[in-house]
């Protein structure tokens, strides 16, 4: 782990923050890998940022992951793994979403690769993605009750 001090020296979280103070909520940083922490309500600013800004180009979107904290609050992390070919530098943005009202802005105008991504989160965790052109399930039939990768999902599914 780095020091809180180190990582307010990386260009990266500084030009960030220097853009809008608001768009890093947190910074860290484990086995060489730095993950921005961005409030939800900052996350598409801040990908258009990023991808868009001389120097950064954070051009490639190679996934989009979620994870469920229940029972903890927020529930929800929704990780962005995002690549600079310019600078060959890796990002994770993550932003925290809460149980109650699981949603958070698409990413889509920004990375078009997001669509399916998203459509996959959407099916098993029940994440919304506000603004995505056609959110419907991708992997589970289309009647299919709940969301199977949220921990309060029963092993064995809803009765019949």
């Amino acid at each position: 782990m780095t020091d809180k001090a180190s990582l307010e020296q990386n260009a990266i979280v500084q030009r960030l923050r220097a853009w809008d103070e608001k768009a890093v909520a947190e910074a860290s940083e484990f086995r060489g890998e730095l993950t921005i922490v961005v409030p939800r309500e900052q996350l598409q600013r801040a990908a258009e940022y990023l991808r868009a800004e001389p120097g950064l180009q954070f051009d490639f979107l190679s996934d989009i992951s979620a994870v469920d904290r229940f029972p903890m609050e927020p529930r929800f992390e929704v990780n962005y793994h995002l690549l600079s070919l310019p600078l060959r530098q890796i990002l994770r943005l993550r932003v925290w979403v809460s149980g109650k009202d699981p949603a958070v802005s698409t990413v889509i105008p920004v990375w078009p690769t997001a669509n399916w991504h998203e459509r996959e989160i959407f099916d098993l965790f029940g994440i919304r993605f506000e603004g995505h052109p056609d959110l419907h399930r991708i992997l589970m039939p289309d009647d299919w009750e709940g969301y199977p990768l949220r921990k309060d999902y029963p092993v064995e599914g809803f009765g019949t």
